[in-house]
């Protein structure tokens, strides 16, 4: 499997963690105006009716996702749309290798996009607990923001993409520690421990 391929894939994955629908319908937008080439088997993206439908859940998404709790329903149902797409994304963009190749690259894509995901839900769940709704706002418009680019960036530069994924797929994990360490505090109402010796 080339480092096109790779970076390519990598991209996707991360990308369609954080939103789907816009990276279906970017895919399918440089595919369309010829800005890339894609792999013959993901040329059906830049067909009229996949870009339409994908900026069609796209425009839905934006506005649930911007909405606080709403993002958090949202998020989890798409716990079990997210992975398996990035999943099929994968498995079909490198379609020129071997089936057992194929499998392990749905596998890891699968992965990358369900840490990407899980990112972006805790963190949503841990913006929800502010009392200000900027926040959702500021939050959802820069997961858009970062997905559209990742998907550029893997289409147009996909071996540059291998190194930003990298990067970001530890940042992510990074994050999903620290902010699950917020919420079990928020949530599991933690007492300091002098506290809990005064009261012993």
């Amino acid at each position: 499997m080339t480092a096109h391929l790779i970076g390519l894939t990598l991209g996707t994955s991360f990308a369609a963690g954080l939103n789907l629908y816009a990276t279906i319908a970017t895919l399918g937008l440089l595919q369309r105006f010829h800005v890339v080439s894609l792999p013959p088997s993901l040329a059906v993206l830049g067909h009229p009716l996949v870009i339409g439908a994908a900026l069609l859940f796209y425009v839905i998404e934006f506005f649930a996702d911007k909405i606080p709790y709403v993002d958090t329903v949202w998020d989890l149902i798409h716990t079990v749309i997210r992975p398996p797409a990035a999943a099929i994304l994968a498995y079909a963009t490198v379609a020129g290798v071997p089936a057992p190749v194929r499998v392990v690259a749905a596998l890891v894509a699968g992965s990358v996009a369900l840490t990407s995901h899980g990112t972006k839900a805790t963190a949503r769940a841990a913006v929800n607990t502010t009392p200000e709704p900027i926040s959702n706002w500021v939050v959802s418009a820069g997961e858009d923001a970062l997905a559209v680019f990742v998907v550029w960036l893997a289409a147009r530069h996909p071996v540059a993409a291998i190194a930003i994924v990298g990067v970001l797929i530890a940042l992510s994990i990074a994050l999903l520690v620290w902010l699950l360490r917020i919420l079990k505090r928020v949530f599991g109402g933690s007492v300091p421990r002098e506290e809990r010796a005064a009261g012993g």
